[in-house]
């Protein structure tokens, strides 16, 4: 599953490029030929939407998620192993419900158009039943990691070894 991850990490950065670009050329339109394109912001919305789910779903794999690690020093390995696995069933639960619901979004929103672009609306939600499942899957794959392994590369600088060794 690394794999995938790794490759979901690359497709958003090259997302969050591309966006970079529209709205580049957007910014450009409007200051320089007074003529702002009128496909831009929604390309860029699009993009957006697009890049951030696929990291989203990167991250649950990953571990690159913004969370709080108190409990896990108040509650010791084996109540950290424990904590662990409720919250990859959440996750995994949460994920699930973003790829029914997301769906279910799609199937609604199929006959609407983004005029600027001419595309039909679901395009632009495409990514949530993917990166909603795949947010499932890597969350049951991180109940069977050790806690331990999360999934980050050891710091090169070995600063978390240095702040606890004494002189």
């Amino acid at each position: 599953m690394k794999f995938v991850s790794d490759w979901l990490v690359r497709l958003g950065s090259l997302g969050l490029v591309v966006m970079t670009a529209v709205v580049g050329w957007q910014v450009f339109g409007r200051f320089i030929l007074d003529n702002s394109p009128s496909w831009t912001e929604q390309t860029a919305l699009l993009l957006m939407i697009w890049y951030v789910l696929f990291a989203a779903a990167a991250g649950v794999r990953e571990g690159f998620h913004i969370r709080i690690a108190l409990l896990d020093d108040l509650l010791g390995a084996r109540g950290a192993a424990i904590l662990h696995r409720v919250i990859n069933v959440l996750v995994a639960l949460m994920g699930l419900a973003i790829a029914v619901y997301g769906a279910q979004l799609l199937w609604t929103v199929r006959d609407h158009v983004i005029p600027s672009l001419g595309l039909s609306r679901w395009v632009a939600y495409a990514p949530l039943p993917i990166s909603g499942l795949l947010m499932a899957v890597f969350a049951v794959e991180n109940m069977f990691r050790p806690v331990t392994d999360d999934g980050l590369e050891p710091d090169p600088l070995g600063s978390a070894d240095m702040a606890g060794s004494a002189d």
